[in-house]
């Protein structure tokens, strides 16, 4: 059985101590690939150079909302540069959060825009992060539809009739740990809802570990309990579950399931 995880932050400062031991065990639970997201331009580098150090260890380099308002005037030339970079495999993450509001939303907004332009430049697919903020996040996204190439709702923590319309936007929905918390009947419900070949699964690691291990640091190996447990719930085979939404993960950030990253030594 494969798995992927398609966002996580193996650059976060809680894996300092024993990333190296933190990847082995994803490979020892069948975790053969991840995607770590950037939250800034730092971050982003950082990630990169994880990418290169790590096998099946693939990048997504872009400005989160919390950071928008420290941006600075040569941000997009710093990323466009970054996705032309091997193993950048998407923009991200970008979007809206209003439930914090670390930044100011016309920023917020601005910055979203401005990288979905650049994305629909760079024929790259987009991970995009909304929370209370679904709404703007909807306008903002069908005015530039006619730009995405692909995307994930990423850690996806909307209603059933919002993940319709991602859906029909073209975009993917990817499910994390919330959804096994047994007071999220209505995430659950969007878990069953979406059709198969357009879910994800991902870990937004260290955040949001799932049961059975939550309040834990959470790390891409826990994938595997997502996996599991949306696969119950859709009463389908954990194994052929793992199995489209690998396929589904490559897809969407246009990797080869036979490449050497995934299977090589």
């Amino acid at each position: 059985m494969l798995l992927f995880d398609s966002h996580c932050h193996l650059e976060d400062d809680r894996f300092s101590g024993d990333r190296d031991e933190v990847i082995s065990r994803m490979r020892e639970t069948g975790v053969v690939c991840c995607t770590c997201a950037g939250s800034d331009i730092k971050t982003s580098k950082e990630i990169l150079k994880l990418s290169k150090q790590y096998r099946g260890v693939y990048a997504a380099c872009g400005v989160h909302p919390h950071e928008a308002k420290s941006v600075e005037a040569d941000y997009l030339t710093q990323l466009d540069s970054m996705l032309k970079q091997d193993k950048c495999v998407a923009l991200g993450e970008i979007g809206l959060d209003y439930y914090y509001d670390n930044s100011p939303r016309i920023l917020q907004a601005k910055v979203f825009i401005e990288q979905l332009n650049l994305a629909g430049k760079r024929d790259m697919p987009v991970i995009i992060h909304v929370r209370d903020a679904h709404g703007d996040a909807i306008d903002i996204l069908k005015s530039h539809r006619d730009i995405l190439k692909d995307g994930i709702m990423h850690c996806y923590s909307g209603s059933v009739e919002s993940a319709e319309i991602y859906l029909d936007l073209g975009l993917y929905i990817s499910f994390a740990g919330p959804v096994t918390f047994k007071n999220a009947k209505k995430l659950q419900e969007v878990a069953k809802f979406v059709p198969i070949e357009r879910i994800l699964i991902e870990t937004d690691s260290p955040y949001l570990s799932p049961e059975p291990v939550r309040g834990k640091r959470n790390e891409p190996a826990n994938v595997a309990h997502i996996c599991s447990f949306i696969a119950k719930l859709r009463k389908l085979d954990v194994e052929e579950f793992a199995d489209v939404t690998f396929k589904n993960t490559c897809n969407v950030y246009n990797i080869d399931i036979n490449t050497a990253e995934i299977f090589g030594t």
